[in-house]
């Protein structure tokens, strides 16, 4: 769901046979030649609560994953799968069977040990009624998971898939131990170096070294996340030396005052984030694929991205970020043009249309609403805005109860193309032709995976499913000492773990 690059390349899942050796984990070496040992990193949206398993949006995800869950295996900043818990695993020649081996004298923050109890646990968990967040769907395909010896898991897949895997290094991979989960929303208990040790609503979460981590001790003691309504507040806290590091700028005109100061790097590198105009397919006057269409011709989104986010920002057509694999400029199915879509709003008959467009208040999405607003009433169309408190007000009217006409929201989970097979989600879109690309090319060869993906892409596309404005950049200010910075934001994590100063 909503919710960050050339992060991630997915390099499918490993060939049969294939031994995978560990190489890394979470919280790799990150030695400091400074004494301080605090960090401090500012972002605008604080999480609802710290239940991920329940609580869609990627604010829960930012702070704790890979921070203070881990799973059995991650992905680097390069996009490539790598062991976290699990140190090698094999995949059978029908790449239906993986057998996992599993780190030993891992503990999880509250002593218990992770063990392969642990991980049959956590895994059958999602497919329960526990976890009630659309992303579980991904685990529908785990058929059994068997306990083979503590150290070693055995999971069976009921057909093979090539997106499972990828699927573990997220969220719904994380580990749990099976006394830890009876208040996830204030209290997580996972395997990672950190644990969260304070949590002031409105303003901040802590985060805490803890003793008895099984891998590289982080060089940050103490990691605060710290959020700001107001962008220019951000900027200051950040020019003041209140912050260390703004995670995500919220204010892209004012990059310059960072580029040009000594104290601080600028960090512009990619992500999967696709800013999304969501259409209600299901309900409204978006159900008329005219009107949907027409929207998509009345915009000029080089205007939007150049009016609300400082022209950073690339035009990508489609829900699909070049990072992927079957990644296909789209851009040209809808080029800007005003009279076409009035033609078709005539033909639709809805002239003088009035339109819900239901925003969270979130910096980008205000800003690109506003020129979108504008831009839709050349053509005859009335956007009336309206603002939703993020996460809670916008999660509950308009991702949960579907009761809007249009949103903009960022979508960062990875691959979240697969969203438009689901008619449940708040898109409302229906289309078997679509639902069966998505699953033929989850069983299907590479070469075939890339050809259905494209085909499923442009579908969705071509029927105006949803508006994609612009691909949100990762742009990041750290101060000039800080090493092991994300270079990109390659998943909903924003990884503290190898952060240092020097």
């Amino acid at each position: 769901m909503p919710a960050t690059i050339s992060r991630r390349v997915f390099m499918g899942i490993a060939a049969p046979a294939v031994l995978l050796l560990a190489a890394c984990g979470a919280g790799s070496t990150a030695t400091s030649g400074s004494t301080d040992t605090s960090l401090t990193v500012a972002f605008a949206v604080e999480p609802e609560n710290l239940d991920f398993t329940k609580t869609a949006g990627s604010a829960i995800p930012q702070v704790l994953l890979n921070n203070v869950y881990e799973g059995l295996v991650t992905m680097d900043d390069e996009g490539k799968i790598q062991p976290q818990l699990a140190s090698k695993w094999t995949v059978s020649d029908d790449q239906k069977t993986y057998d996992f081996t599993l780190r030993d004298g891992v503990t999880f923050s509250n002593g218990d040990k992770f063990d392969a109890d642990a991980v049959k646990f956590s895994i059958e968990r999602v497919k329960g009624a526990d976890w009630t967040v659309d992303l579980k769907k991904a685990m529908d395909v785990v058929s059994t998971v068997e306990v083979v010896s503590p150290t070693e898991v055995k999971v069976v897949l009921s057909k093979p898939s090539r997106d499972w895997l990828f699927r573990m290094t997220t969220r719904i991979g994380a580990m749990f131990s099976p006394n830890g989960v009876s208040d996830l929303a204030n209290k997580p208990v996972g395997t990672g170096p950190y644990e969260v040790t304070k949590w002031t609503r409105g303003d901040s979460i802590q985060l805490t070294a803890r003793d008895g981590y099984w891998g590289d001790k982080p060089a940050m003691k103490t990691v605060t996340f710290k959020y700001f309504d107001d962008p220019t507040a951000m900027n200051n806290a950040m020019l003041t030396g209140s912050v260390d590091i703004i995670g995500s700028m919220q204010a892209p005109d004012s990059m310059n005052q960072f580029k040009s100061d000594s104290r601080f790097k600028v960090i512009e590198g990619a992500t999967n984030g696709e800013v999304t105009l969501s259409f209600n397919n299901a309900a409204g006057p978006l159900t008329d694929i005219r009107v949907r269409k027409a929207i998509k011709y009345a915009l000029d989104h080089k205007a939007i991205v150049d009016t609300a986010w400082n022209g950073y920002g690339t035009l990508i057509g489609s829900m699909v970020p070049p990072t992927d694999p079957w990644y296909e400029d789209l851009t040209g199915l809808y080029p800007h043009d005003p009279a076409k879509a009035k033609t078709l709003l005539a033909e639709a008959g809805a002239q003088n249309l009035q339109l819900r467009l239901r925003l969270p208040n979130i910096p980008y999405a205000v800003a690109a609403g506003q020129v979108v607003k504008s831009q839709l009433a050349e053509v005859g169309i009335t956007a009336n805005i309206d603002l939703l408190e993020f996460p809670a007000r916008w999660l509950d009217v308009v991702f949960k109860q579907h009761d809007y006409d249009m949103s903009i929201i960022q979508h960062v989970e990875p691959r979240d193309i697969a969203q438009f097979g689901n008619p449940g989600y708040y898109f409302g879109y229906n289309s078997p032709k679509v639902q069966q690309l998505l699953a033929e090319a989850d069983q299907g060869t590479a070469e075939q995976q890339n050809t259905d993906m494209k085909a499923a892409a442009k579908q969705i596309a071509e029927d105006a499913a949803a508006d994609w404005l612009f691909l949100f950049p990762y742009l990041a200010v750290a101060d000039s000492d800080l090493t092991g910075v994300p270079k990109n934001a390659i998943t909903e994590s924003f990884d503290v773990t190898s952060i240092a100063r020097t």
